[in-house]
């Protein structure tokens, strides 16, 4: 079943139009991501999908248009969405940053709960719960920004970069932790990627975009198999 269907999406910044009719749709349980060169319109379809950019166009998301919807109220339905920059409210204690996550929830029983699960995805978390946000490291500060998001209790989180600045290693941990949530809680996730080769690996499906455009797509077993995607993205 699809669970975000996207029919001839425009997207702009006052008179700069950015994306130029995109279709796309992502089904119930999967891991898509989007690929391009800077400047593509990745990031815009991210807050296009969030109701954070003038649209047009048409966006469901499990059946139900969201095109005309408030950020707050997109948020409430399920779509989680972790910019790049990470957003996390630094002056704020690592436990308070999450404890914000919920706070569209009623259930608080299952906040708690769901708090201890972070921690359990994200060990070093817990370890800093009672420390500012804004001392902790790069890495750390995106585990955050990635558990913020999971404390909404999403169907469908929208990642913007979630490598950016951090180190090889701590960029392989991060990208596991991730397929675990999507294997574990059937978190679905759209996810935007200047590592090509790490997104595809984590990713059921993608697709390739240019100038504001979709250029390509298919499994992402497909797209690595292609020489042009290769040479252009993957640097082999």
């Amino acid at each position: 079943m699809a669970l975000l269907e996207v029919r001839k999406l425009h997207a702009a910044y006052g008179q700069t139009r950015v994306l130029h009719g995109i279709d796309f749709t992502m089904e119930e349980g999967s891991i898509t991501a989007l690929l391009g060169a800077n400047g593509a319109g990745k990031t815009t379809t991210l807050r296009a999908l969030c109701g954070m950019v003038r649209t047009e166009g048409e966006v469901r998301f499990a059946g139900a248009s969201i095109g005309r919807r408030k950020t707050e109220d997109i948020a409430r339905l399920g779509i989680a969405h972790v910019p790049d920059g990470r957003g996390t409210f630094l002056n704020l204690t690592t436990e308070e940053n999450l404890r914000l996550g919920g706070y569209t929830r009623r259930d608080k029983m299952a906040i708690e709960s769901d708090l201890e699960r972070m921690f359990g995805y994200f060990p070093r978390l817990k370890e800093r719960r009672h420390q500012q946000a804004g001392t902790l490291s790069g890495g750390e500060q995106q585990m955050l920004a990635v558990s913020r998001a999971l404390m909404l209790a999403p169907k469908l989180m929208l990642l913007d970069e979630p490598s950016f600045g951090l180190a090889p290693l701590l960029v392989r941990e991060l990208f596991q932790i991730l397929r675990r949530i999507n294997e574990v809680e059937r978190v679905s996730m759209l996810l935007v990627e200047q590592n090509a080769a790490m997104a595809l690996d984590l990713a059921d499906h993608a697709y390739l975009m240019e100038t504001g455009r979709i250029v390509q797509a298919g499994k992402s077993s497909e797209l690595k198999a292609n020489d042009a995607v290769r040479r252009s993205y993957l640097g082999y």
